[in-house]
């Protein structure tokens, strides 16, 4: 009798338990990450904070904020208080882009190109990379690799030739060149082998300096709010600003 008492009382626990990691996951799921973040308030809520599912968030004038949640992109600008609680519609187009951005991952072809990249060349400068994936040469900081055999560069100045060097900390430098019109540019693995925690100094005569720390992914969730939280976690805060720019801008919406 002891002995089935005993067992039932570790059946109980053991399922309250259980439904308390439930919770644990649905409340994860249902967070908010903020993918972008300017103003006064910047320091408050900064670029891959976290927020609670019906976290309030109160902004000065001058501050906006991109903020990622189970619902899509919203943009909510100061001054003025906002409840994350998913309810507000969004942009059915951010969510296709944004959708897309976490979705696109080159890879090499015969000819060495990206495959998904644009095959007419186009001059100028962009904003961003539109993949989330893509290695921003302009800035330095963490960036997380999905795919180490088809991990790119991007530049944001395509309008001519580019001749960069990428030198490991401690070792050689290896030749980066960009065709005329071309952004992107695989990462020279058979020279550079991509590890986790590899450090990285990226060079070229136009621009700073900047290092480039990789981290590894041994698994890349499919869900775009997942991917934005696990991005924030490992301090690859520059692939935010992909979902940042995915967004429709909207003032206090």
């Amino acid at each position: 009798m002891f002995s089935a008492r005993k067992m039932a009382a570790r059946l109980l626990l053991a399922g309250s338990f259980a439904a308390s990691l439930g919770l644990t996951a649905v409340s994860a799921q249902a967070q908010s990450v903020i993918v972008r973040s300017t103003g006064p308030s910047a320091t408050v809520y900064p670029q891959g904070k976290k927020l609670a599912v019906n976290a309030k968030v109160t902004l000065k004038a001058g501050d906006k904020l991109t903020v990622l949640d189970k619902a899509g992109t919203r943009v909510l600008s100061g001054p003025g208080s906002f409840t994350l609680d998913g309810s507000v519609s969004r942009d059915a187009g951010a969510a296709t882009r944004v959708a897309s951005a976490i979705s696109a991952n080159g890879v090499r072809t015969r000819t060495g190109a990206v495959r998904g990249a644009s095959l007419t060349p186009r001059t100028g400068s962009a904003s961003g990379p539109d993949s989330v994936w893509y290695i921003d040469v302009s800035k330095g900081g963490a960036y997380c690799v999905a795919n180490p055999s088809s991990l790119v560069l991007w530049r944001p100045n395509r309008s001519e030739e580019a001749a960069a060097k990428l030198t490991p900390v401690g070792g050689k430098p290896v030749a980066i060149e960009w065709k005329k019109g071309n952004p992107l540019k695989l990462w020279p693995s058979a020279a550079l082998p991509v590890v986790e925690g590899g450090r990285y100094i990226f060079s070229d005569p136009v621009g700073p300096s900047v290092t480039l720390t990789l981290h590894l992914l041994a698994s890349v969730p499919t869900d775009d709010l997942a991917v934005a939280g696990l991005l924030a976690d490992k301090g690859c805060t520059a692939q935010l600003d992909v979902f940042a720019n995915a967004a429709t801008p909207a003032v206090g919406s």
